[in-house]
C-alpha cells in the first residue's frame, strides 16, 4: 500500500531550527483550557509537548503560581547527560516551581516561553 505524502509522519525537529521564525501570532489553540500560540504550537508539534503540557497542568494547578500576572517558563537541558529541568519563575528569576526530567530526548538546550494574560507564548511572539 502506498502512501500519500499527508500520511507520511513528519520526523520532529527536536533541535527547533524554526524556532527563530516566530514573530506574533497568526493563530491561537486551546491546550488545556490555556491559549497557545503558533510558536507554542510548533514546538508541541516538534517533539516537546511534554514540556508545553506540563506546564500548562502546573499553570492550571498550582494556587500560587496562577495568581502570577506574568510567568517564565524554562526548560533547560543537558545535553550529555538527557536530562532536563523546567522552572517557572515570576519574571524576576525568583524560581516558584521546579521539575526535573532523568530523561529527554529534547536537543536544543534551552526552551523559554511566557505566560501571560492566560496566553502562553514564546518571548518573540509577545
Amino acid at each position: 500500500m502506498m502512501r500519500t505524502m499527508q500520511q507520511e509522519e513528519k520526523t520532529p525537529d527536536l533541535e527547533l531550527k524554526g524556532i527563530g521564525g516566530f514573530i506574533g501570532t497568526e493563530q491561537y489553540y486551546n491546550v488545556m483550557g490555556v491559549i497557545v500560540t503558533d510558536g507554542v504550537k510548533y514546538l508541541m508539534d516538534n517533539g516537546y509537548a511534554w514540556f508545553v503540557t506540563d506546564s500548562i497542568a502546573v499553570i492550571i494547578c498550582n494556587k500560587k503560581i496562577r495568581a502570577e500576572p506574568f510567568l517564565v517558563v524554562k526548560l533547560k537541558v543537558d545535553l550529555e547527560k538527557k536530562e532536563a529541568d523546567l522552572t517557572i519563575d515570576g519574571g524576576n528569576e525568583n524560581i516558584l516551581y521546579r521539575q526535573h526530567y532523568d530523561f529527554t530526548d529534547a536537543r536544543r538546550e534551552e526552551v523559554k516561553m511566557y505566560f501571560e494574560n492566560k496566553v502562553l507564548c514564546l518571548p518573540s511572539e509577545r
